[in-house]
């Protein structure tokens, strides 16, 4: 289904001239530097193709003849390469592979372009006849170029060498001679046609050791693998055509820039839609970081979803598609793979962001946070690197189908405000959704108020409320007091009451006779107390986030009467 998927996106994206997308035969590859050829084959310039506007030079995408799949042998591509193929040279210190490598290269474009009446081709011939490998030291840029992806150009001509009709003409001829001679039923179009013996790599999916020339989705690299005899990928039969446009519709969803791409700890993920939809620009905005007007989209386009309209056209019985990849050694692991339709895809995401809803602790607060900025708040140190990888993909996905929370969402974000007493806006909005969502999947009569609710009885929330009354009484008693009961008592506070509220009670007395609105305060601590029966023993880790729920709608309470004051002065 996830093959089928892609490969029909490939079809749609062929026929939109807007996409770009790669012709069977060809494939965008990052290119480097250029070499500047005369007609006579000379070399008369290194030129860098690098985009050097941002912090990083980086190379810019090139549409050239399809990459050869590598492993360890030797396969030069076709018009284009690394130095080792191209000039003979690289900095791996294997000067003898490197000139082995050059052979083949020119071997391929002598037997593909002997029999061409091409200027460039005959240009290009002339030059690796005459190059000597231990000059490549020499040449401008060698030290940024040793390794890196070439193309050539002829002086005088804006286009590539290998952009030249003729040129492409011989390649896909070549290209074309080499199918495969076995054939069978194709597992995604159902026919029989030749078989692809491997598939192309997929690059763009996050992995600290990523290899460069990317990984594959489908392969067979090892005997255990192999059944019936059949070798490498005959023994998941697809045809040449399909394998060609599953991997180049991936590749350009994970492609730099895509706003159908969005990483969340080591998941990468992709999504698409069965037409052309806004609802793809909308979802890349929602998973991901936003801007101001980024911003007004979404909450226009979730008002029109609540109010049953159907904003900017958008079809809502068209497919949406899910694909969530992370890396494993040499090939990809699928994730999650979810199939909806827009309609389903946009009401979940309304519900998703109606259960994030809480009051804000400050006007910069996200109205509608992506999904990276919701995770790194289970992550210690607030890092990337150490967001939960098994919370990543499960998180999403619940989002994504409307499923429950998953469990260790609401124990990490425990986690991380035992251990550095932080109850923000971001974590509070997500132990409201956790519990919200989990009681509505169980059907229970519960629900966590955006704000303040007085009238809610629960022991846990009351106690997080009566926390957060005595740190106001604590405050008010002693300013500028360099730590609170916060920073010593909240972990043991929310987990064993009983043993910690008798001793801040008694505390609080001292602080309410120094506070200058210490009656007043002392009133709303007997208001909050009046509805707890007892201090229980201990709290469950629900329980828990009812308590860090209560504390934080109290604190904000505090802090808007406090506004209110100031502003009728």
């Amino acid at each position: 289904m996830i093959l089928q998927a892609l490969n029909e996106y490939y079809g749609r994206l062929v026929e939109d001239s807007d996409s770009k997308i790669s012709l069977p035969g060809f494939g965008d590859q990052s290119i480097h530097f250029v070499l500047v050829l005369n007609k006579n084959g000379n070399l008369l310039q290194v030129r860098d193709l690098r985009d050097s506007t941002g912090k990083k030079t980086i190379p810019i995408k090139m549409n050239v003849p399809e990459a050869v799949k590598r492993s360890s042998g030797i396969s030069p591509n076709f018009m284009w390469d690394n130095t080792s193929y191209v000039l003979g040279a690289d900095n791996k210190g294997n000067p003898e592979r490197a000139i082995e490598t050059f052979q083949s290269f020119k071997q391929l474009h002598h037997r593909l372009g002997d029999k061409m009446n091409d200027e460039g081709m005959k240009a290009l011939l002339r030059f690796v006849d005459t190059w000597n490998p231990e000059k490549a030291t020499e040449l401008d840029h060698w030290d940024e170029m040793a390794g890196m992806n070439i193309v050539f150009q002829i002086d005088g001509e804006l286009r590539y060498l290998h952009q030249s009709p003729d040129i492409k003409d011989a390649w896909l001829n070549h290209y074309r001679s080499k199918s495969s001679e076995k054939e069978g039923t194709c597992l995604i179009t159902g026919k029989r046609l030749p078989i692809a013996r491997l598939h192309a790599n997929i690059k763009g999916v996050r992995d600290k050791g990523a290899q460069p020339g990317g990984a594959s989705l489908v392969s067979f690299n090892k005997p255990s693998f192999l059944s019936y005899g059949k070798e490498q990928n005959y023994n998941a039969p697809i045809n040449e055509q399909a394998a060609f446009a599953y991997t180049t519709a991936l590749n350009y969803l994970l492609s730099s820039g895509s706003r159908q791409k969005v990483w969340i700890g080591d998941a990468t993920t992709v999504f698409w839609t069965e037409n052309e939809s806004k609802i793809i620009e909308i979802m890349g905005n929602i998973l991901e970081s936003k801007n101001d007007s980024e911003v007004k989209d979404i909450r226009d386009f979730l008002n029109a979803v609540r109010t049953g309209k159907k904003p900017y056209d958008i079809d809502f019985d068209d497919k949406f598609y899910i694909l969530g990849l992370s890396p494993n050694a040499a090939r990809l692991s699928v994730r999650f793979w979810h199939v909806s339709t827009v309609g389903e895809m946009s009401a979940r995401v309304v519900q998703h962001f109606d259960d994030l809803a809480i009051c804000k602790s400050f006007d910069n607060d996200p109205e509608f946070p992506g999904m990276w900025q919701l995770l790194i708040e289970t992550a210690a140190l607030r890092k990337s690197e150490n967001i939960s990888p098994v919370l990543a993909g499960p998180l999403i996905r619940s989002v994504l189908t409307g499923s429950a929370y998953p469990s260790s969402l609401l124990s990490a974000i425990i986690g991380r405000i035992r251990a550095d007493q932080k109850i923000n806006y971001i974590r509070a909005s997500l132990i409201k959704a956790y519990l919200n969502r989990n009681w509505r999947i169980n059907k229970k009569s519960m629900e966590v108020t955006m704000a303040l609710n007085k009238e809610e009885t629960s022991t846990a929330y009351r106690l997080g409320r009566l926390f957060a009354a005595l740190e106001k009484v604590q405050q008010d008693a002693i300013p500028g007091a360099n730590s609170t009961i916060r920073d010593r008592y909240f972990g043991a506070a929310s987990a064993t009451p009983g043993v910690v509220f008798p001793q801040l009670l008694r505390l609080a007395q001292h602080h309410i006779q120094k506070a200058e609105y210490g009656r007043s305060v002392d009133k709303y601590i007997e208001e909050i107390v009046d509805g707890i029966k007892e201090f229980p023993p201990q709290l469950t880790l629900n329980d828990q986030g009812l308590f860090a729920l209560g504390y934080y709608h109290q604190r904000r309470e505090f802090y808007t009467k406090k506004e209110n004051k100031e502003d009728s002065l």
